[in-house]
């Protein structure tokens, strides 16, 4: 995308999705998160073992999200905390950081993270278990970050919640490829990158923050 079109974006109007490009859209989505499961099957058999047999609790955690059009949806993360992380955050967290959480739902050296939790996140391994949610469909490889209900309502105008409530949560955001945690709710830098998305998007535009995505993983980038 150029430099100009990226400092025009708040001048673009929100794009209402067509018949083909959801058609096609849901085709690339099962395509793709069919032949990732297929291939990286080896890799997901590892990462669940290492996450198990290195600290108590189970190898897959499910995420209470909210998906199209409000619906109530599980989004499948491989665990990267300790298994009381959740039930007893004051146990592990600083008044501090606590008061982080709250706002962002984002902790800095987040203390909850198990030593392979930190690796997994540092290279969005965690986030793989995802290609499920993307094949049954609660789910798309390219959209709006899966969000809480808490975020939604604190974070967004009932206005900006319809947009956004519109699409399938991606596993991949345009928020994510701009910089992930390293962008916020604080400025409200993160609510305008996803509601960017829907100004942007489009089968071309998708495929390009696939693209795009790979650096900014690899190099860690915003990883907490």
């Amino acid at each position: 995308m150029s430099r100009k079109l990226e400092q025009n974006i708040d001048q673009l109007p929100y794009k209402k999705a067509s018949k083909w490009y959801r058609f096609w859209k849901r085709f690339f989505d099962i395509s793709l998160s069919f032949l990732g499961i297929l291939v990286l099957s080896p890799l997901l058999l590892i990462i669940f073992l290492l996450v198990f047999l290195t600290s108590k609790g189970p190898g897959i955690y499910r995420d209470h999200r909210i998906g199209k059009n409000g619906k109530e949806i599980h989004v499948y993360k491989f665990r990267s905390m300790y298994v009381d992380a959740e039930e007893r955050i004051e146990k592990y967290l600083t008044k501090q950081q606590l008061k982080q959480w709250k706002k962002e739902r984002k902790v800095d050296h987040d203390p909850r993270v198990t030593p392979v939790g930190k690796v997994l996140r540092k290279l969005s391994l965690d986030e793989l278990p995802q290609l499920f949610n993307i094949l049954f469909g609660s789910m798309s490889i390219v959209g709006p970050r899966p969000i809480t209900d808490f975020e939604l309502k604190k974070h967004f105008t009932e206005e900006e919640q319809k947009i956004l409530l519109s699409a399938r949560p991606g596993l991949i955001g345009y928020w994510a490829v701009k910089g992930r945690s390293d962008i916020s709710y604080a400025g409200g830098e993160r609510q305008k990158l996803e509601l960017d998305y829907f100004k942007l998007r489009g089968l071309f535009f998708d495929l390009g923050l696939i693209f795009r995505v790979i650096p900014t993983v690899l190099k860690g980038k915003g990883a907490k």
